[in-house]
C-alpha cells in the first residue's frame, strides 16, 4: 500500500477519537485521490475555479517554483494578501517543501510590518500592491529601499537581513520583485521528483505555520503551529459542522486568521469540501457568493451577520441551500442568533472558542445543541485534549460552576512562541497545560461559559486587540506623558477602544488630534474610538494601575451603562 492509499484509508476510516498522522501536502494529495473532480477552491467573483486535483497540481507547481529560488525547510514564507486563491496556494505550496507560512494581518502598516518580518526571520515575502489606505509596496520600500537596485531574489536588505525574495502578486512590474508568474517558470528548473523527495522526509510535528498574537508585553509573537495540531483542529472543527465532500462553505473572515485558514480552509480539505472565497468581507458580496455557488455553510463574526441581516438587498437573496456555519470572534447576541437561524435558514450554525496558541479550537458547540447552549455557552471540550479549570491563585482545578482560569492540554497546544522561550515558559507550564489567561465556568453538563480575561485584551468585531501595543504607540507623541487603554462596552462591536491619556505639563493636544497620530501608524482597527484627557490614574496601594476602575471611570464619563449591561447579560 503506497504512501497516498495508506493516507486515504486514514480519512476514510477517521472517528473522533482518531487523530490523523499526515501532514498539510499529503492530506491535499489524498484528498485530490478521492475527489479529483471536485471543486476544491471557487472565487465566484473573480471567475476561478480549482478542482482538487487541479488545485493540487497547482501547489505542486509553485511549491517547485519556491524551490527554484532557493526557500527550503524550515525557511519563512510570509503572505501579505486578501483572501485570493493564491493565499491558499501559498499555504499548501509552503507546508509541501517543508517552509513556514507567515501570516501577515492585511490591516498592518510599515512599523507592524518591519517588526513581524525581522522576528520571523522571514526569507520570502508574497504581496498584493495594498489594501483599504495601505500601500503594502510603498511601506516595503520605506523598508527596503534596497529592493529598487536589486535583481529578483538577490535582495540584501539592513533592516531585514533574512529577507531576499519578495514575490508580486499583481501582474505590473516591480523593480527587485519576481511576479506569480515567474514561479511558474522558474518551476519547469525543479523536477517533481525532488519536490516529492522533500514532502516525503517531513514530519508531522513541523511546524507549518505561524501566526502572531500579541500580548501583555505588547510586542507580537509568533504563534508556532504543526501540521499535526492544525490539521487534527480542522478536522474536529469539520466533524461538528457535519462537513462532507457535498458541502460548499463560504469564507469571507480572514484567511491570516486561525477562523479563515483553520476553522474554514482546513475543516472543508480535511472533509473534501467546496471552498468559497470572498477576497474581502462586503455583505453584498457575501450574499451574492452564497447564492451564485449554493453555499451550505457560512463563517463570520457576529458584525457581519448583522450586517446582512440589516442590508437593504437581503431578501433578495435565496440562502435556502445553507445548513450551518460558524458565529464566532465577539460574543453572539440572542437575537442575531435567532435571526441566522431561521432568515438565513442556517439552523445548525454552530460556536467555537480557543485562541491561536491552540491551533485555535478547544470547545465547539454541535449542530443539534439547543439554542440556549448554541448562544450561552462556548459548547463542550473537542476530542482528544483536556481542558481545566483552576482557581488562579491556588491552581487547584474548581468545582463546576465556578470561575477560574481556562487551561489546555493536548495535541493542539503550539509548539510555543518563536524565539521567545521566556514566554513560552510563561504561556505552557511543565506539565504542558497552555494557560490561556481567559476565565471561564463548566457547568455540570460539560459546557463552557466565557466570563472575562486575566489579560487585558480587547476583542473588537473579532478582532484581537492588546491595550499595551497602542499605549507603547502612544507614548511616541510628544505630548503624552501617560497613557492606559482599556476596551469599553459597545452594542455593535462589543467592546471598543478608549484611551486615557495624561498630558505632559505645558503640553497641549486634542481626542482627534491623538486618534489621527494612532491611524497612521498602526492599523485603523487598534485606533481608538473614544480618548479622554485624566490628571491621575487610579492606582493599589502598591502603585498599580487599576484598569478594572478606569474601564469603570469610562462607563461613567461616556454613558455606557446600558451597553455594559447588555455585554454581562
Amino acid at each position: 500500500m503506497d504512501r497516498i492509499e495508506r493516507n486515504i484509508e486514514q480519512l476514510v476510516n477517521a472517528t473522533d477519537d482518531r487523530l490523523l498522522e499526515m501532514t498539510f501536502g499529503d492530506l491535499l494529495d489524498a484528498q485530490a485521490a478521492r475527489f479529483p473532480d471536485n471543486d476544491c477552491v471557487v472565487d465566484p467573483h473573480e471567475g476561478i475555479r480549482f478542482t482538487y486535483s487541479q488545485f493540487k497540481d497547482e501547489c505542486n507547481r509553485v511549491a517547485r517554483g519556491l524551490l527554484a529560488i532557493g526557500v527550503r525547510p524550515g525557511d519563512k514564507v510570509a503572505i501579505w494578501s486578501t483572501n485570493r486563491v493564491e493565499w491558499l496556494v501559498t499555504m499548501f505550496a509552503t507546508t509541501k517543501i517543508g517552509a513556514v507560512m507567515v501570516t501577515v494581518n492585511t490591516n498592518y502598516k510599515r512599523f507592524e510590518l518591519e517588526y513581524q518580518l525581522r522576528q520571523s526571520d522571514t526569507m520570502t515575502l508574497i504581496l498584493i500592491k495594498g489594501f483599504k489606505d495601505s500601500d503594502y509596496v510603498h511601506y516595503l520600500r520605506e523598508i527596503c529601499p534596497e529592493l529598487a537596485h536589486s535583481q529578483p531574489g538577490r535582495l540584501y536588505s539592513r533592516a531585514l537581513p533574512c529577507l531576499k525574495n519578495v514575490v508580486y502578486l499583481e501582474k505590473d512590474k516591480e523593480p527587485g520583485m519576481y511576479n506569480w508568474d515567474n514561479l511558474y517558470a522558474l518551476a519547469e528548473n525543479v523536477d517533481d521528483e525532488e519536490r516529492q523527495s522533500v514532502q516525503e522526509s517531513l514530519d508531522i510535528h513541523d511546524v507549518a505555520n505561524m501566526q502572531y498574537t500579541s500580548g501583555t508585553t505588547g510586542f507580537p509573537k509568533g504563534v508556532m503551529l504543526t501540521h499535526h495540531g492544525v490539521v487534527n483542529n480542522g478536522k474536529s472543527i469539520g466533524d461538528r459542522k457535519k462537513l462532507t465532500e457535498k458541502d460548499r462553505e463560504c469564507i469571507p473572515v480572514p484567511l491570516f486568521h486561525c477562523f479563515g485558514c483553520v476553522l474554514g480552509v482546513t475543516s472543508c480539505i480535511t472533509h473534501g469540501s467546496t471552498i468559497v472565497l470572498v477576497q474581502r468581507f462586503n455583505p453584498l458580496l457575501v450574499m451574492q457568493a452564497v447564492q451564485m455557488e449554493r453555499c451550505t455553510s457560512l463563517l463570520g463574526v457576529p458584525t457581519m451577520y448583522i450586517s446582512m441581516l440589516n442590508h437593504p438587498d437581503f431578501k433578495s437573496f435565496d440562502f435556502s441551500s445553507l445548513r450551518t456555519g460558524i458565529m464566532s470572534g465577539s460574543p453572539c447576541p440572542v437575537e442575531v442568533m435567532k435571526r441566522v437561524n431561521v432568515d438565513m435558514h442556517m439552523p445548525e450554525i454552530v460556536i467555537c472558542f480557543g485562541q491561536t496558541e491552540s491551533s485555535p479550537v478547544t470547545t465547539m458547540t454541535c449542530t443539534d445543541d439547543p439554542l440556549e447552549k448554541r448562544v450561552s455557552t462556548v459548547g463542550t471540550v473537542q476530542p482528544n485534549m483536556e481542558i481545566k479549570i483552576v482557581d488562579t491563585d491556588t491552581g487547584e482545578e474548581v468545582p463546576p460552576n465556578t470561575p477560574g482560569e481556562f487551561l489546555t492540554r493536548g495535541y493542539q497546544v503550539m509548539k510555543g512562541y518563536y524565539k521567545m522561550p521566556e514566554a513560552t515558559r510563561q504561556a505552557i507550564d511543565e506539565d504542558g497545560w497552555l494557560h490561556t489567561g481567559d476565565l471561564c465556568t463548566v457547568d455540570e453538563d460539560g459546557y463552557y461559559r466565557v466570563t472575562g480575561r486575566l489579560k487585558d485584551m480587547i476583542i473588537r468585531g473579532g478582532e484581537n486587540i492588546y491595550p499595551r501595543e497602542i499605549e507603547e504607540f502612544l507614548y511616541t507623541h510628544p505630548c503624552v506623558k501617560d497613557v492606559q487603554v482599556v476596551g469599553v462596552p459597545d452594542e455593535k462591536y462589543g467592546e471598543e477602544v478608549l484611551a486615557f491619556v495624561i498630558l505632559n505639563e505645558g503640553m497641549q493636544s486634542t481626542e482627534d488630534e491623538l486618534i489621527r497620530f494612532i491611524k497612521e501608524g498602526l492599523s485603523r482597527f487598534k485606533s481608538p474610538r473614544y480618548v479622554r484627557f485624566l490628571d491621575e490614574f487610579p492606582v493599589t496601594a502598591s502603585g498599580k494601575i487599576m484598569k478594572y476602575k478606569l474601564r469603570e471611570i469610562g462607563v461613567d464619563m461616556l454613558n455606557l451603562h446600558k451597553e455594559a449591561k447588555i455585554e454581562t447579560a
